[in-house]
């Protein structure tokens, strides 16, 4: 989607004023991406969670914080990445005194589209990697599976490489440490394949 605004991603004011669909009424704040302008390799996830909806910035709770670790193991530098989620509203419902994720709607995921693709356009990554089913279906706008995603070359109109691996938060959603010990050693092998990609040019 071409626009005047490609040269920069869209900024919080921007995206705080957003009214597309309904997610900011029960919101704290729009979260939008963080990095490199100039990053190889975007990361996007499907929306902010509850401590990325007070802080308003992106992962920066328990799945955020473990991919900033593994992505330093998969020896991909801050410099080197730009992190943002397909929905920049935290879309939730109560339980008890918590505020628990709730998966955004097809309606909210398109109300988003412009911010991602704005973002996409500015950062012009050379890869980028979709962190579970969600958020590939917003990079691709199709439905395609994690793994029939993995089996074949995906580009995304901008021309980068797409790339679909597990968002971290399943690691912490693991039901022992054999099934987490797995699922990071894959989630590392998938970081370090899709940092390589980016530094080839996709």
């Amino acid at each position: 989607m071409a626009s005047k605004h490609d040269d920069k991603p869209p900024g919080k004011d921007d995206i705080d004023a957003c009214r597309r669909c309904d997610l900011w009424e029960r919101a704290t704040q729009g979260v939008g991406g963080e990095g490199s302008h100039k990053a190889r390799l975007m990361l996007v996830g499907e929306q902010p969670g509850d401590e990325e909806d007070q802080q308003g910035k992106p992962f920066v709770g328990p799945a955020g914080k473990l991919l900033r670790r593994l992505l330093g193991e998969a020896g991909i530098a801050p410099a080197d990445f730009y992190l943002t989620n397909a929905v920049k509203h935290f879309s939730w419902e109560p339980r008890g005194k918590r505020r628990i994720h709730k998966t955004p709607t097809q309606r909210q995921m398109a109300a988003c589209d412009e911010w991602l693709e704005r973002e996409i356009g500015a950062v012009r990554p050379r890869v980028i990697v979709a962190l579970g089913a969600t958020a590939l279906r917003a990079v691709t706008r199709a439905r395609v599976t994690i793994t029939a995603a993995r089996e074949t070359e995906i580009h995304h109109p901008s021309g980068a490489r797409v790339f679909a691996t597990y968002h971290p938060s399943a690691v912490l959603r693991a039901p022992d440490d054999d099934a987490r010990a797995k699922l990071t050693r894959a989630l590392v092998d998938d970081l370090e394949r899709a940092g390589a990609m980016a530094r080839k040019g996709g």
